[in-house]
């Protein structure tokens, strides 16, 4: 039997008074269970992470914190997004966890993955994917377009693990890696792959929600998977010089149309044409300083070099500490 370690269960949450309630429970169940197993160290912790909820959700965070000894809490200063909360949650725990799972508060991973998670670290693997085996739950347009994305996203060259999304299991020295990449416009799904170490994957039935709204609206989806595809190829901007050449030859072939017929005197004034092309090249040009114009949005956000996320209060360290003494 492998020595007991401590594991840290990182929630980021966001507006989640109605599910925070069973979302403890069921985490405080699996904990109790992997401590009476002997895998895990009794202070092992789950860290829920409130991102400027504007509800109960840090009062209940601190208020659980008292009761169950398993849980502790960080609060930010402000909302920072999601990945930035799991990047804070991640930075806390790192300072004394041996390994650290990040799941979301609404209970749609199922939470009775994180013993089978725990069994594969255990065996050896410093990164373990928590992998969908199905969309049922999905509406036919999110699913189609979420095997869109990640088939796109291949084409790119960009190696994610398709259907995973941020559950996973990371070692102690894989987390301080994760840690290591300081840019500001975080795609966690792109950047843990690039940590390397030995990985696996455990496979389970994505669940309703619980309670409570989506946190990720369409609008949000479709910003997440531009910040995915811009902040890890550069492909699109070959794309438009590839774009770029090849209306300058549709353009040099039209200017010898128009010599050959001027020559032949079919000489037809097509106001029609005329508008059709300022058009269509206003739009391709439109769309083309949007893309340059995202990348450059990105320059700009990365050399300011401000801080991800700003930490209020950090319940997880106070009671490590005292713990410790």
């Amino acid at each position: 039997m492998a020595e007991a370690f401590k594991l840290g269960i990182v929630v980021p949450c966001y507006n989640e008074e109605e599910v925070l309630p069973e979302t403890t429970k069921e985490l405080t169940r699996i904990l109790s269970g992997l401590v009476n197993d002997d895998k895990i160290t009794n202070d092992s912790k789950i860290i829920f992470v409130d991102d400027g909820s504007k509800d109960k959700t840090w009062s209940m965070i601190d208020e659980f914190s008292q009761e169950n000894n398993f849980v502790s809490g960080v609060k930010l200063s402000r909302n920072f997004g999601h990945q930035g909360a799991l990047l804070a949650g991640v930075t806390s725990a790192t300072k004394s966890s041996d390994a650290i799972v990040t799941i979301d508060a609404d209970l749609q991973d199922d939470v009775n993955a994180i013993p089978k998670m725990v069994d594969k670290f255990i065996e050896g693997n410093e990164v373990v994917y928590g992998v969908r085996n199905n969309r049922d739950t999905d509406s036919a347009f999110k699913r189609s377009t979420a095997e869109g994305f990640y088939k796109f996203m291949g084409w790119l060259g960009v190696k994610l693990v398709p259907d995973s999304a941020d559950f996973r299991l990371m070692s102690k020295r894989a987390s301080e890696v994760l840690l290591s990449y300081k840019e500001i416009n975080l795609f966690l799904r792109g950047i843990v792959p690039m940590v390397g170490f030995k990985s696996a994957k455990v496979y389970y039935a994505r669940k309703e929600r619980f309670a409570g709204t989506s946190k990720y609206p369409l609008r949000k989806m479709l910003k997440f998977a531009m910040d995915g595809i811009t902040s890890f190829s550069i492909v699109p901007i070959k794309m438009i010089m590839g774009l770029g050449f090849f209306i300058v030859l549709i353009s040099i072939a039209l200017l010898i149309y128009t010599i050959v017929q001027k020559i032949h005197g079919n000489v037809v004034t097509g106001w029609s044409s005329m508008m059709i092309s300022i058009w269509a090249l206003g739009g391709v040009q439109l769309i083309c300083i949007s893309v340059i114009g995202e990348y450059v949005g990105k320059i700009f956000s990365e050399v300011k070099n401000r801080p991800r996320f700003t930490i209020e209060r950090d319940i997880y360290t106070e009671k490590t500490l005292k713990e410790e003494k």
